[in-house]
């Protein structure tokens, strides 16, 4: 009489779930980016939106292809899905001066795109102590 022993299957289905679990983070990690603090809530979606990011050096990266600001305009029109109403989502260095992010958000804006966002870190607010009000 012929039996199937599973044991093996399942130490190879357990393996391959570490491996997975341990690999997971490491595919989202992206360009590196000091992102500047706020009190604003996440906003929710339901699809991976484009993401425009600049570093501390002023570098542009269009989702994590670097690229120059005259050439994110065409590379945005060819990854978008929806079109012009394709939301996008710009993550710039906190380090970085306010015009320098304007100027980006600006060739988004006027190339046709309208919903743009800035993406920025929860800032962790103190825990209230037994004294305070």
């Amino acid at each position: 009489m012929a039996e199937i022993n599973v044991t093996p299957v399942v130490d190879v289905m357990l393996v391959l779930l570490i491996v997975f679990m341990v690999a997971a983070p490491l595919l989202t990690v992206g360009v590196p980016v000091d992102l500047p603090k706020t009190q604003a809530a996440p906003i929710s979606g339901d699809n991976e939106p484009l993401t425009i990011t600049l570093n501390g050096n002023g570098e542009i990266f269009v989702q994590e292809t670097p690229t120059e600001i005259d050439a994110m305009v065409p590379q945005l029109l060819a990854i978008a899905e929806n079109g012009y109403e394709q939301r996008i989502f710009v993550r710039a260095d906190g380090s970085l001066p306010y015009s320098e992010v304007m100027k980006v958000m600006g060739v988004i804006s006027s190339s046709g795109f309208s919903r743009v966002a800035l993406v920025t870190e929860s800032e962790v607010k103190p825990a209230r102590g037994a004294g305070e009000r």
